[in-house]
């Protein structure tokens, strides 16, 4: 029995050493591979190591992204900077821009002239052009004769209880000829408006006469003058009754004002152009003047002498 038992013994042992055995070589075998690989983990694994990597990257960040965000910044600044400013200025020049048309009422600009009425500074007007035989010169204005033939009657609507009596146009043909007139006349209906009835002589400078009629566009002119603007009062005029009228004036009228005992009082004006104070308010006081860019003259000393033509040396502004 010893031996039997001694047998099963033997391999037990066998099996014993050949599992140590194993586990010896596994041993080895994994203590091999540790040591092969363990070089390159702990490379990567050494707080040295990282700190570097950390290093390398934060050293790329001010070659790669600072300039990206250094370099956009400057340019939507300046951008941001110089538009602000230009809005600023801008606005701040249109308010005194203005303000001399309300708190100044001598002048404003030829644009936007208030009392200008029907014909208006800066606009061009469309219409057709005829002719008459201008006589002496005489009209609707009351003027009087005249030398100059370089004339022409507006049309009864443009006319406008001739608030544009006196006002020189620049007349232009299709063909690019031009002629400068003077309005000194009423052209009744059925003028059409827009339309202007030249002088002959005026017409001739656009035009053969055979042709009778042509289109034409006007506009309103504020021209280089030495004449002085005069003073007429009307015939029958005197303290009690008087009608008072502007010749000469470079720009059209607006207003006359005569001085009373309250201020300055306005006159109607009539379609023959003669101011009226039918109570003879103001009749031999001193005169104001406007015209129609907001000009205004005031002229002293001028007699109720009822048909004599009076210079005042004054004179409106060109525009």
């Amino acid at each position: 029995m010893a031996s039997p038992s001694h047998r099963r013994r033997r391999p037990r042992r066998q099996a014993t050493w050949v599992v140590s055995a194993i586990a010896v070589a596994a041993v080895a075998l994994v203590a091999s591979l540790i040591v092969a690989f363990a070089p390159d983990r702990d490379a990567d694994d050494r707080p040295e190591a990282a700190a570097s990597v950390a290093g390398a990257e934060l050293s790329a960040a001010p070659t790669t992204s600072a300039p990206t965000t250094q370099s956009p910044s400057p340019s939507p600044s300046p951008t941001a900077a110089s538009s602000t400013p230009s809005a600023t200025p801008s606005a701040r020049k249109s308010t005194p821009a203005t303000r001399p048309t309300t708190t100044s009422p001598r002048r404003t600009s030829a644009g936007t002239a208030v009392s200008a009425g029907r014909i208006r500074p800066g606009t061009t007007y469309q219409g057709v052009a005829t002719f008459y035989d201008a006589g002496n010169g005489d009209g609707a204005c009351s003027f009087g004769p005249t030398d100059d033939v370089m004339t022409a009657a507006m049309n009864h609507t443009d006319y406008e209880t001739s608030k544009v009596c006196g006002a020189y146009v620049r007349v232009r043909a299709s063909s690019g000829a031009t002629v400068t007139v003077r309005i000194t006349n009423e052209c009744p209906l059925p003028c059409a408006p827009g339309q202007l009835d030249l002088s002959a002589q005026a017409f001739a400078k656009l035009a053969a006469p055979s042709k009778g009629q042509i289109p034409v566009t006007w506009s309103l002119l504020s021209p280089g003058t030495s004449e002085k603007i005069s003073i007429r009062y009307k015939t029958g005029s005197s303290r009690y009754w008087c009608g008072i009228q502007a010749i000469g004036h470079r720009n059209p009228l607006a207003r006359l004002e005569v001085r009373t005992g309250g201020g300055w009082t306005s006159l109607p004006r009539t379609d023959y152009n003669y101011f009226l104070s039918e109570k003879g308010s103001g009749c031999g006081s001193a005169i104001r003047i406007t015209d129609i860019y907001g000009e205004r003259l005031t002229v002293e000393g001028i007699a109720v002498r009822p048909g004599a033509v009076q210079q005042t040396g004054v004179q409106f502004s060109a525009h």
